[in-house]
């Protein structure tokens, strides 16, 4: 068996915890960001050990639903959840958009102050995945940080509006 590969991107933000996981956990916020390039709509999302996180990206004629389990939530310091791709009744199935795909991610997000900002890491990691997965999630790991990075680019825009609207 092919050792489980585990995707780890660190990053801060100039914005405090509160605000940095508001971006995370409020639906209006989150759709903005997450799925840069892409028209996101979050179907469900319900902040809670065993609650759902349903989400779709549009890109013209293509979509791709994702749905979400977590498995734990502490405010404001860590989110983890189960990540796998559905079909349009939010069954799991294998990435329309990627075969060879892991069928199922566990992804844990972490907030730590940082002086007066917040350090964010977020790691992802194939669960049960074969070895076909493994190696196709292996050699997609190198090119993650582009789409994560350009939904953090937007997250930042958020927080110097969210900041304006403070002073």
């Amino acid at each position: 068996m092919t050792e489980t590969p585990e995707y780890i991107l660190d990053r801060e933000f100039d914005a405090p915890r509160n605000m940095v996981w508001r971006a995370w956990t409020d639906p209006d916020l989150l759709a903005r960001w997450y799925g840069p390039g892409a028209d996101t709509t979050i179907h469900r999302f319900d902040l809670k050990p065993g609650g759902m996180w349903l989400n779709e990206m549009r890109w013209g004629e293509k979509s791709d639903l994702s749905r979400m389990v977590f498995q734990e939530v502490v405010t404001e310091e860590k989110m983890v959840w189960l990540h796998s791709s559905t079909d349009a009744d939010w069954n799991i199935i294998s990435s329309p958009m990627m075969p060879g795909w892991p069928r199922v991610l566990l992804t844990t997000v972490t907030f730590e102050d940082a002086g007066s900002g917040t350090k964010v890491r977020l790691t992802m990691k194939p669960v049960d995945a074969t070895d076909a997965e493994i190696a196709c999630f292996t050699e997609m790991m190198g090119g993650m940080d582009n789409g994560w990075g350009s939904g953090y680019k937007i997250m930042e825009e958020i927080f110097a509006e969210l900041q304006a609207e403070e002073a």
